[in-house]
């Protein structure tokens, strides 16, 4: 029977997934399953996993399923009791998982355990939070940030612990969705949410706190699978399903209205910048 289920969703990066799962081959100490839930990539993944990395179990979907989705596929199919939410743009450390499948058990008045995440320089990855309240939206996600960019900064620094530089273990109110090891039992992601704010949701219906261990090491190749303009969309539109569901459909309402004046001059950001590829491109 296995201590823990790791389940990794993924969506175009072949090559990233390879090196997550060869880290896992590699991980001590912890009886691992492993499931992939692929959410109908075009590049290859799944006959990649089939083929290099039998001892998986590849759950392959006919449609994209999303971040939340695709983790309730996999949370669905776990049999261990504790279950690691793990992106395929990550590398674990040999004895991570064990470190923080061990924290979880012996601590029952926390909901999560995450690691250390690193970015591929070696630099420190500004991981875990507070809860987002309405302020960190409407001041960090809208036009009012452009506006008031001092009092942005002081709210984003307060949400973010900034006065911790994730060198030591720390009680924290939000671990991030790329490496959240949790209890399976109940364990389900709110599907109206596609990509993002995942982990605020979750924090607000476990409640409590979860822990940050330092010495669990992870190497995360940040938005692998999402430096798109359509990602950038979907950020948007989860931005406002989170607030409807946790602030309401009148506030809901003032943050699309502030937020569209950022959302249009990103657009125009990425439309420049596919223009100018285009040009270098037909030269």
């Amino acid at each position: 029977m296995p201590e823990l289920s790791v389940v990794i969703v993924n969506y175009n990066t072949r090559e990233l997934l390879r090196q997550c799962l060869q880290s896992l081959r590699a991980s001590r100490g912890i009886r691992l399953e492993i499931i992939v839930v692929d959410n109908a990539s075009g590049d290859g993944s799944a006959a990649m996993v089939r083929a290099d990395f039998p001892e998986a179990r590849l759950l392959a979907q006919p449609v994209n399923a999303w971040f939340c989705g695709g983790n309730n596929i996999g949370i669905a199919a776990a049999r261990a009791e504790y279950v690691l939410l793990l992106n395929p743009d990550t590398e674990v450390a040999p004895d991570a998982l064990a470190l923080m499948q061990r924290f979880l058990r012996e601590h029952p008045g926390y909901y999560g355990v995450t690691g250390q995440l690193r970015y591929p320089d070696g630099a420190l990855q500004e991981s875990c939070s507070k809860i987002a309240d309405y302020r960190y939206l409407l001041l960090c996600h809208t036009a009012l940030g452009l506006l008031l960019r001092g009092r942005a900064r002081a709210w984003r620094r307060r949400l973010f612990y900034g006065d911790w530089g994730r060198q030591s273990d720390r009680d924290v109110a939000v671990i991030p969705g790329s490496c959240a090891l949790l209890r399976r039992e109940g364990l389900r992601l709110d599907e109206e949410l596609l990509l993002y704010f995942p982990e605020d949701s979750l924090a607000r219906q476990l409640g409590g706190r979860a822990r940050f261990l330092a010495a669990a090491r992870i190497l995360h190749h940040e938005k692998a699978a999402t430096r798109t303009w359509f990602a950038t969309s979907i950020f948007f539109r989860d931005l406002l399903v989170y607030c409807r569901k946790q602030h309401g459909a009148a506030r809901a309402l003032l943050l699309w209205l502030l937020s569209r004046p950022l959302y249009w001059l990103m657009w125009l950001k990425n439309r420049d910048a596919r223009a100018s590829v285009d040009m270098r491109n037909s030269q």
